[in-house]
């Protein structure tokens, strides 16, 4: 009996990153070349998420910013502090959609939300 060829990692992680592109934007994402894009937290996320999203990301890379006395201490709220820190986790890890996906609790945008 011959055995089924088994599909190579690169294929795999490659359908994987288009399932969690769709279910992160709910559409495709079309940029031009260039286009600078941050991770924002949902406003309507659940706390619990949003909290376990902020520990999970400054695990990962430094939130000093989002520390009392930071540039981005303020808002001192956990919506503006999560989004922060998936921010800064989405831009270390290559602006890629699938780095924002958050147990969907965030969005790509194309507008600084610092402004």
């Amino acid at each position: 009996m011959a055995r089924r060829a088994q599909p190579s990692a690169s294929l795999l992680l490659f359908s994987l990153g288009l399932v969690l592109l769709y279910f992160s934007s709910g559409s495709t994402i079309r940029l031009a070349e260039g286009q600078k894009t941050w991770c924002v937290a949902k406003p309507s996320a659940d706390d619990k998420v949003l909290t376990a999203n902020l520990n999970y990301a400054c695990s990962q890379v430094n939130c000093g910013v989002i520390q009392q006395g930071g540039p981005c201490f303020n808002p001192n709220n956990l919506v503006s502090h999560a989004a922060v820190a998936m921010n800064l986790y989405y831009a270390a890890h290559g602006r890629n959609a699938w780095n924002c996906y958050f147990q969907n609790s965030a969005l790509v945008v194309q507008s600084d939300p610092s402004i």
